[in-house]
C-alpha cells in the first residue's frame, strides 16, 4: 500500500473515532418533552389533590388538567440530534433551565418554592373569585433543605414574623428583607415554634442565580387565614405553571353544578392571588401532552398563543386567557355551546 494511500486511512480510521466518540460526549442542552398530565379534580395514589374542610364541596365531573413538561439534562451530542429532530421535543441551552453557578439541587428547591406559591395564589384567586375574604396572613416554613444557612436553626412549620425587626406576613415582605442584607451578612430572624416567639440570626448566603441578593436557603409557604381550610396535595411537580388549573379546581368544588360539563379541560397558567394569569415555559410540549391525553380544550395564557398555535392541528381547542374570570366564563359558555364564540389563539 502506498504511503499516501496509508495516510488516507489512518486519517479517516481517527477521524471516523472521534467523530463516534464525540457522539458521546455531553452538551450544554436540555431535552423538553410533554409530561404526564394530572386532574385537578381527581386523585393521586390515592389522595385527592384538593380537600376543602369546614366548607361544603359539590359533585363534579370532567376534568381539569394540569399539564407539566419532562425535562432530560445531562444530554450527549447523539442524544441531543436525535431530540432535535423529534416533532414533540425541543432541545434548549442548559442555563435557560439552571442558571449558570447554580446546582441542580438549588433549582429543585427553587422549582418546588414555586409550586408552594402557586397553590397559595390559586387558593386566593379562587376564594377572591368567589367573594371569600382571607381573615389573616402569616408565612411560614416549608422546608429546611440540608446545608443551607437555616439549617438547625429553623424546622418547618416555624412562622417568621420579623427580619431584622421588620414585621413580615407574606412572602413578598419576607424576601424584600432578606434582599436588604448583604449576602455573607447576618440576618436576625422572629419565629414562633408551637405558639412560642423565639428569635435566631441566620447567616445569609448569595441567593441562585443572583450573587447580589441575600438568603437564607429555606422554602415557605404563605398561610393565608380563611373561615375553612383549602389543601393541595401534589409532589414531584414543581415550577408555578399549575395555578391556573388548581384555581379552577377549586372553584368547581366550591360551587353547584359542573364547570367542565363533563368534558376533558387542560391547560397552564401562573396565577396571582388577584386572579391575573401569567406565561409559562414549555407551552408547545404541553399542548401535546394535553393532546395526548383526550383533551377538548386548551386553556393559553395569553402571552404563549403564538407558540402554542405553532403546535398545530385542530385539537385541542386552544382558549387564550388573561385571568381567572375570563378562564371560567370561557369555560362556561364551551359548557353549553361547544361552538360558542370564545376568546382564542
Amino acid at each position: 500500500m502506498a504511503r499516501r494511500t496509508q495516510t488516507l486511512v489512518v486519517t479517516s480510521v481517527l477521524a471516523l473515532a472521534l467523530l463516534v466518540v464525540g457522539l458521546w460526549l455531553p452538551v450544554p442542552f436540555v431535552t423538553l418533552a410533554p409530561g404526564p398530565v394530572t386532574d385537578t379534580l381527581g386523585s393521586v395514589d390515592g389522595t385527592k389533590l384538593i380537600t376543602v374542610d369546614g366548607r361544603r364541596t359539590y359533585p363534579t365531573s370532567g376534568r381539569l388538567e394540569l399539564t407539566t413538561v419532562e425535562e432530560t439534562p445531562k444530554l450527549n451530542l447523539l442524544g441531543a440530534l436525535e431530540d432535535w429532530l423529534s416533532s414533540d421535543r425541543a432541545v434548549v441551552p442548559t442555563e435557560l433551565i439552571r442558571p449558570r453557578g447554580s446546582t441542580q439541587e438549588q433549582v429543585q428547591q427553587e422549582n418546588a418554592q414555586a409550586m408552594l406559591d402557586s397553590q397559595d395564589q390559586a387558593t386566593a384567586a379562587a376564594l377572591t373569585q368567589l367573594g371569600v375574604a382571607a381573615t389573616g396572613h402569616s408565612v411560614a416554613v416549608f422546608t429546611v433543605p440540608a446545608g443551607s444557612p437555616a439549617t438547625g436553626r429553623l424546622a418547618p412549620e416555624d412562622v417568621i414574623t420579623k427580619v431584622n425587626g421588620i414585621a413580615v406576613s407574606t412572602q413578598e415582605q419576607l424576601r424584600a428583607e432578606i434582599g436588604k442584607v448583604r449576602p455573607g451578612a447576618p440576618a436576625t430572624i422572629d419565629y414562633t415554634r408551637d405558639g412560642k416567639p423565639a428569635s435566631v440570626s441566620i447567616t445569609t448566603r448569595p441567593a441562585t442565580g443572583d450573587a447580589a441578593r441575600a438568603m437564607i436557603g429555606i422554602t415557605t409557604t404563605e398561610k393565608r387565614t380563611y373561615p375553612f381550610t383549602v389543601r393541595i396535595r401534589l409532589s414531584d411537580v414543581g415550577g408555578p405553571s399549575a395555578g391556573l388549573m388548581f384555581a379552577l379546581g377549586i372553584v368547581d368544588l366550591l360551587t353547584p353544578g359542573e364547570l367542565t360539563g363533563g368534558k376533558n379541560i387542560a391547560g397552564t397558567g401562573t396565577i396571582t392571588a388577584d386572579g391575573v394569569v401569567g406565561p409559562i415555559g414549555g407551552i408547545q410540549q404541553k399542548v401535546l401532552g394535553a393532546r395526548a391525553s383526550g383533551s377538548s380544550i386548551f386553556l393559553v395564557p395569553a402571552a404563549n398563543c403564538a407558540d402554542a398555535r405553532a403546535v398545530g392541528g385542530s385539537a385541542p381547542k386552544l382558549v387564550k386567557v388573561d385571568t381567572l374570570a375570563g378562564a371560567l366564563k370561557a369555560v362556561d359558555a364551551l359548557r353549553t355551546n361547544p361552538a360558542a364564540n370564545v376568546p382564542s389563539c
